[in-house]
């Protein structure tokens, strides 16, 4: 019953063009969301909407995840840093696009948020290609940088400088920027050279804020 859920969720994604390629497409087929969210929330697994996941925190909606990886324009072999792994969701589905030669190094502030994602992908097949770190996101992990990709999936005060620097020229990153009270803007830089930057905003959307170093302080 799920699996025909999913179908249709993904096949209004594509109606409404939030998903524009096959790999996406795939991807959003393949990964089951109702195993990277709570029991109590599984009924809404294929309703597009954020949903609560503990600690103040939520699983993004299908269609950000989408946006996050049509923006970014991930492809097979690509090493990913993501920033908030939350239950691993987004994590699973980016995961699936960039393939057994490909990594998603995700960082996680949580340490019982990065035990749960770590079962869930166990559990569906994603560990091998994605490793959850705990720490504060905001400085990146510089041990496995440049990166191809980085994405957050928090609000911060401003782009965090560190992410900045640890992007590969020629890469991209995508990450939700302004006030800590659900309200942002979503920008997509482009490293062009070192310390030069092309940005442009995707619009307004409303995501947890990032506590960290270069994020928000923890109330």
């Amino acid at each position: 019953m799920m699996i025909n859920h999913r179908k249709e969720l993904v096949r209004r994604l594509l109606n409404a063009g939030y998903i524009r390629t096959d790999s996406v497409r795939r991807a959003m087929e393949s990964v089951p969301r109702e195993e990277f969210i709570p029991d109590n929330v599984k009924q809404y697994a294929y309703v597009d909407q954020p949903l609560p996941i503990g600690h103040g925190q939520t699983i993004s909606a299908p269609h950000m995840v989408a946006i996050i990886c049509e923006e970014l324009e991930i492809d097979e072999g690509m090493k990913i840093l993501e920033i908030g792994t939350g239950f691993g969701y987004n994590a699973a589905v980016v995961a699936d696009i960039v393939g057994k030669k490909g990594h998603v190094y995700s960082i996680e502030r949580l340490s019982d948020l990065a035990d749960k994602a770590r079962d869930n992908l166990k559990r569906t097949g994603y560990s091998d290609r994605v490793s959850v770190i705990v720490a504060d996101g905001t400085s990146g992990f510089k041990e496995e940088s440049p990166f191809d990709r980085i994405y957050v999936t928090a609000g911060a005060p401003d782009i965090p400088e560190p992410l900045k620097e640890q992007l590969k020229i020629g890469g991209k990153l995508l990450a939700p920027v302004g006030q800590s009270d659900f309200t942002q803007e979503l920008f997509i830089v482009e490293k062009k050279a070192q310390g030069k930057y092309k940005v442009r905003s995707l619009g307004g959307v409303a995501f947890v804020p990032l506590i960290g170093k270069h994020g928000w302080p923890e109330k």
